[in-house]
């Protein structure tokens, strides 16, 4: 079964790996940063190795993004983020795992300082 990983993060400025851009991040002593940021590359060559790791993208600023939206009978498009909210998507990682509760332990080590971690199924259709 595939997962998202979908990364929420109110950077500020807009960058990656996130850590490096969030107030809380920031406040991290590099050295520790820097540790983390080793760990995380670790995950994910071991879940790289294992076929977990289907695909990922970091995501540019939501000051970037079109915004497509249906009104009347046609769609508009306006410049800005997706939505109106403090957190925007920063960026994903889709996962192949076997069973629910593998997916959960995996998506529990992508959380950093400042990030919210939305774990969501695909939906097969």
């Amino acid at each position: 079964m595939k997962y998202v990983v979908l990364i929420h993060s109110n950077m500020q400025p807009w960058g990656h790996p996130t850590i490096d851009f969030t107030e809380v991040g920031r406040a991290i002593p590099a050295d520790e940063r820097a540790a983390m940021g080793k760990e995380f590359d670790e995950l994910l060559a071991e879940l790289s190795a294992s076929g977990e790791l289907v695909s990922g993208l970091a995501l540019d600023a939501p000051s970037t993004a079109r915004t497509y939206r249906w009104e009347g009978k046609r769609p508009v498009s306006t410049d800005g983020p997706y939505a109106e909210s403090k957190e925007q998507l920063a960026g994903f990682f889709v996962l192949d795992c076997a069973t629910r509760a593998r997916a959960e332990e995996l998506a529990d080590k992508f959380a950093g300082p400042g990030d919210v971690i939305e774990l969501r199924p695909e939906m097969e259709f």
